[in-house]
């Protein structure tokens, strides 16, 4: 595949889009339910978003490094770049949640650029060292190990095959290994745990899956086909699976990951048909911007907001212009989207200038 797809950069900016909107609402009491995550099991379309991205990771990753290794770059040393790239998304991290302290006995050691470095890294590694079968046998083993793990190993004092919020193994570890590192509102355990990583690495490889779909020398049509295929199995075996363990972001149950894949490949699979298929391309440009710039875009918004914040701006901005224009929910997600047009801005004023950051 020579041409660049515009359909993933349409994808990466709509998520980077909706990942602001949800994160940055006016009032996090009075916004509407969807723009909120699932109390425990379920899903709503703000749980979609960190998975997405991760999957986007892994088929751009795919694209990339397919590219060097038929080039003739070493193994090896593409390995070194992707270990590199990890240990900077990881430290970028760091950055993000020890600010503005910086206290090294709380601060977080997980989170979410940090378990997107890990995943890279095992996944990226897995990719170069493996052919696609092996890639497929990795899923497998990481979501049937996780799933295992979740309703066998037992927690001390409470037994084995709990899923509850206090009972599950995930947490418990979470509370033995991170302690006062974990996650700020959680205090005993990180959604982006240590445990709940293994099916996450498996939500990058599926977007790996996605990219040897890409690269097929066939028409457009028959792998926007098996896009469509393998999306609505995979939507399929989550649903089933949720029977027997639920659908948690969370937790990052198997079945949310096979379910959130399936999302992934049915959406994409739409942009494109839609955007490299039919052609449709003039609504795309502000996606396009922000996805040119992800990461940049994405710290920015978290750095801004808690800088406003400490700043005592954030509130008087929003009661004062925002709440006498609408509705609580309304006020709420008109604040989200201004947030969001100023981001966009940044990522229009890098574009212009041809300002790419590539980590």
């Amino acid at each position: 595949m020579n041409n660049r797809l515009l359909s993933l950069d349409v994808f990466r900016g709509a998520v980077i889009a909706l990942m602001i909107i949800v994160n940055t609402p006016g009032s996090g009491r009075d916004s509407y339910a969807p723009l909120h995550h699932a109390k425990w099991d379920g899903w709503t379309i703000t749980d979609t978003v960190f998975p997405s991205f991760v999957w986007i990771v892994g088929l751009a990753m795919t694209l990339s490094l397919a590219k060097r290794l038929s080039g003739g770059v070493p193994k090896g040393r593409l390995i070194l770049q992707i270990l590199r790239r990890a240990v900077i998304l990881y430290a970028l991290g760091l950055l993000l949640y020890g600010f503005p302290e910086y206290d090294l006995h709380t601060l977080r050691l997980l989170g979410v650029l940090q378990r997107i470095g890990i995943c890279y890294a095992i996944a990226g590694t897995i990719y170069v060292t493996t052919p696609w079968r092996g890639q497929i046998a990795w899923i497998i083993g990481l979501l049937t190990s996780y799933w295992l793990i979740m309703t066998l190993a037992p927690v001390p004092g409470i037994g084995a095959g709990h899923l509850d919020v206090e009972g599950n193994f995930a947490h418990y570890v979470d509370s033995l290994l991170l302690g006062s590192h974990n996650y700020a509102n959680t205090k005993t355990w990180d959604p982006e745990g240590i445990v709940s990583t293994l099916p996450a690495i498996a939500t990058m490889l599926f977007g790996v899956m996605a990219g040897h779909l890409l690269r097929l020398r066939r028409e457009l049509a028959e792998r926007t086909t098996w896009m469509f295929v393998l999306g609505s199995l995979l939507l399929g075996l989550g649903m089933i699976c949720h029977e027997w363990l639920p659908i948690n972001k969370k937790l990052w149950t198997s079945s949310f990951s096979l379910f959130m894949a399936g999302l992934d490949f049915t959406v994409f699979g739409i942009c494109l048909w839609l955007i490299d298929g039919c052609g449709w391309k003039r609504w795309t440009k502000p996606f396009v911007i922000l996805g040119s710039n992800a990461i940049v875009v994405y710290l920015a918004s978290e750095f801004a907001e808690e800088i406003l914040s400490l700043l005592h701006w954030r509130k008087l901005i929003y009661q004062t212009i925002f709440v006498p224009l609408a509705s609580p929910a309304n006020a709420s997600l008109l604040y989200s989207l201004a947030y969001t047009g100023v981001m966009f801005l940044l990522a229009w004023v890098m574009y212009r200038r041809r300002w790419f950051v590539r980590v």
